[in-house]
């Protein structure tokens, strides 16, 4: 009889790890799948600034039909229906590269940087990639919590079972770096002394570099005696006492 409860027991337990396990792997696929729509929802969002960006610049630059047509059709490859997240960094990422050459003709339209609708379209874009950059980090961590669960053993037998595969993420090129900023403060676009994409600042002295040979204080020279002081004149000799008479 001990024998049987061991045994069913041990079969229990099985079927509650493989039970618990399966829940836990179709929970990750879940919330991977919520993660990307919220995602999608915002990348449409941006889409739609974009386009709207578009048709108030053209009010101002008709003449710069060449970047308005890379914008658009970098948006429509972008809007592609059907794309993995991979497939659709890629694309964002050639709708952001023609999105800084459009802010950078921008800079030539003072009447166009003042314009209300301008300002706030920019504003709002600003806002939803910032929104987009949080929902990709949270896409990015469950996606990598359900890729270490899917590949070890035996999850990987119970992840068969189930359906649930190894997810893309979804990275931009370069994410980790310092975008490239634009600055036209100063001079003009591209004339020296003005200002530039990317441009390095001129380079200072380095923090924590040892001071040069102009910038050390010379040391005293071990060679040269120093010396002494004076000493103090002597103090005056008493008076001779009188001659006894």
């Amino acid at each position: 009889m001990l024998p049987v409860l061991i045994v069913v027991g041990v079969i229990v337990l099985l079927v509650l790890w493989f039970v618990g396990l399966y829940n836990g792997l179709i929970s990750l696929r879940n919330r991977v799948q919520e993660a990307w729509a919220q995602i999608d929802t915002e990348l449409k969002r941006r889409h739609d600034l974009i386009g709207n960006l578009v048709e108030t610049v053209k009010g101002y630059a008709t003449h710069e039909r060449g970047t308005l047509e890379a914008v658009t059709a970098a948006r429509a490859s972008a809007m592609a229906p059907g794309q993995s997240p991979a497939q659709a960094a890629k694309s964002e990422a050639a709708l952001s590269q023609a999105l800084v050459r459009l802010n950078a003709v921008a800079e030539a339209y003072p009447d166009l940087k003042a314009n209300v609708n301008f300002l706030e379209l920019q504003r709002e874009l600003t806002s939803t990639e910032d929104r987009i950059a949080s929902a990709r980090r949270y896409y990015n961590a469950n996606v990598r919590e359900l890729n270490t669960k899917v590949e070890p053993i035996p999850t990987n037998f119970v992840a068969g079972i189930a359906h649930v595969g190894r997810a893309e993420y979804f990275e931009t090129e370069g994410e980790d770096r310092e975008p490239a900023k634009v600055d036209f403060n100063t001079g003009g676009y591209g004339q020296p002394g003005g200002g530039s994409v990317g441009g390095a600042a001129p380079a200072g002295p380095a923090i924590g570099t040892p001071a040069g040979p102009q910038d050390q204080a010379a040391p005293p020279s071990m060679g040269t005696p120093i010396t002494p002081p004076p000493a103090p004149p002597a103090p005056p000799a008493p008076p001779a006492p009188p001659a006894a008479s």
